[in-house]
């Protein structure tokens, strides 16, 4: 797929079905983008809709069938639109460190493909913000997801969830005073699924069945 030259090609783009809950248009959105006039799009289509389908299908169609609907609220940056982001200071990295992550259309230095999304799930918002602790819901996803990265916000217990090629399992967070949670060769808290034993089923809402 060519990168879109027009509106009709921009809605072509955001038609693309990405996995069973979500489409390409759920992923565009930038305020940076919005506010400042840089357009949200991808140069390279193919890569970026190959890599947002693993990032929905292997990591969000499970949270959402596991604790009902989840907020999207940043997703993939355009080059010029990170790059724009991370030069006035509003809450983006370098573009080489965003590459394979909300740059979904650029590879890492490593050569991999990746794509990330900042997340946040009401259902355990509403207990975060009650005083439970961030970390039952990042064991969980350690548990039972295979993400490259989750980093952890301060604000409704956000965190950006990454896919990536070779993926390593890191967790780190800016809630508190320790920024390193886990790191490939760490061990895990030998106890860690306590914390999480009253959460859902994993993909247990059931859906109704497609017709015959």
């Amino acid at each position: 797929m060519r990168k879109p030259g027009s509106v009709r090609g921009l809605e072509a783009l955001g038609r693309e079905r990405l996995s069973r809950h979500f489409f390409m248009r759920d992923f565009l959105c930038s305020e940076i983008g919005n506010f400042h006039g840089i357009p949200n799009i991808p140069d390279d289509p193919d890569l970026a809709l190959h890599t947002e389908r693993m990032l929905a299908g292997e990591l969000l169609d499970p949270l959402v069938e596991t604790f009902g609907p989840i907020a999207i609220r940043s997703a993939y940056r355009a080059p010029a639109v990170n790059a724009h982001g991370s030069e006035h200071g509003l809450g983006c990295a370098s573009n080489a460190a965003s590459r394979a992550d909300h740059i979904w259309d650029q590879r890492d230095a490593a050569g991999r493909c990746g794509a990330c999304a900042s997340v946040v799930i009401p259902w355990f918002a509403d207990q975060y913000e009650r005083g439970r602790d961030w970390l039952d819901l990042a064991w969980w996803m350690f548990d039972h997801l295979e993400f490259h990265a989750i980093t952890f916000f301060p604000k409704r217990a956000a965190f950006n969830l990454g896919w990536r090629e070779q993926p390593e399992k890191r967790i780190s967070s800016w809630i508190g005073p320790r920024r390193r949670i886990h790191r490939p060769g760490d061990v895990p808290p030998a106890d860690r699924a306590g914390r999480y034993a009253d959460f859902p089923p994993f993909r247990g809402i059931a859906y109704p069945p497609l017709p015959l």
